[in-house]
């Protein structure tokens, strides 16, 4: 089809030749071919001289477009081999809701406008249980090595305490967290959300304390609503306040292992061209909210006149 294009326009092997880097016995031999799968002659040809026939003039339109089709064809399928294009799903828990996940959208839509991302809020076990599957690459939050997926760290950030309004830790610039030993605790049920869970019964370990267990939420949002009503008090990732009520104090925690790990969840085996341009932007724009984050660490907070 290439050949005949090429003929039909300059009238004469030997240029259509030299244009497709062919030899022109190459060239007529394919414009036999062609015509012989046509059924009917496409050009007239004689030793001095080479004109389409009423069949050439009809089908050369349909050569080029089609040739054009061929064209895109092959650009479409290279773009969507370098995750350029196609559909992403991307799993994700709620929390990367509130600054990450927005980021990284904005930052992927603008390296890649032509992909489809396909978003799925869940839990972290949910989100694990389906990779590869149901989604493409899903964020998650401290997940501890698994088998088949690899994990690649995004942001670390601050646990800081919620406590209500007219708390009497309430006024405090930080805290160490024994010191809510005596608190009841709005906590996840473990049965929703064990990784998160155990992170921070852990995180309480180290403080020298298990967490007295009051109401449950399985939302941070409700988790600090009912903090705000005065329910008990509440760890949560930093991230977290833009969820709460006017009536929640947030107070930066001093201890050092009090911090929560939001990560990127890929299949081990094989992650597909899409889900692996996310994971190397994420890269990119994860540093950049870890750094907006570190005026909430403790260490970086005023003295406390109290102590």
């Amino acid at each position: 089809m290439r050949s005949f294009v090429a003929v039909a326009e300059d009238l004469h092997f030997g240029r259509a030749a030299a244009r497709l880097h062919l030899t022109p016995s190459a060239v007529s031999q394919h414009l036999t071919r062609l015509e012989r799968e046509l059924g009917t002659a496409l050009l007239d040809r004689t030793s001095r001289s080479v004109t389409l026939t009423a069949a050439g003039e009809a089908v050369l339109p349909e050569a080029r477009r089609a040739l054009r089709a061929v064209a895109a064809a092959r650009s479409v399928a290279l773009r969507a081999a370098s995750g350029e294009t196609g559909r992403l799903r991307i799993g994700f828990v709620d929390s990367a809701a509130y600054d990450l996940l927005p980021r990284l959208l904005a930052a992927f839509h603008q390296r890649f406008p032509e992909v489809h991302l396909d978003l799925r809020e869940t839990s972290t076990e949910a989100q694990i249980a389906d990779l590869g599957d149901e989604v493409d690459a899903s964020i998650t939050r401290d997940v501890e090595p698994l088998e088949g997926v690899a994990l690649t760290p995004l942001v670390e950030e601050p646990l800081v305490a919620a406590v209500d309004d007219e708390h009497p830790l309430a006024s405090r610039e930080a805290l160490d967290l024994a010191e809510l030993a005596d608190e009841a605790f709005v906590l996840f049920p473990r049965e929703h959300v064990p990784m998160v869970y155990d992170r921070l019964i852990g995180v309480c370990h180290v403080a020298g304390f298990r967490p007295r267990e009051g109401a449950q939420a399985l939302q941070y949002a409700t988790m600090l609503g009912l903090v705000a009503a005065g329910y008990g008090v509440a760890v949560v990732p930093a991230a977290a306040r833009v969820v709460g009520s006017e009536h929640v104090a947030y107070l930066p925690l001093r201890d050092e292992h009090a911090v929560s790990a939001l990560e990127l969840a890929l299949p081990a085996a094989a992650p597909s061209p899409l889900a692996q341009a996310f994971r190397d932007l994420s890269g990119e724009v994860a540093p950049t909210i870890s750094r907006l984050l570190d005026p909430l660490r403790a260490e970086e907070a005023p003295a406390d006149p109290s102590d």
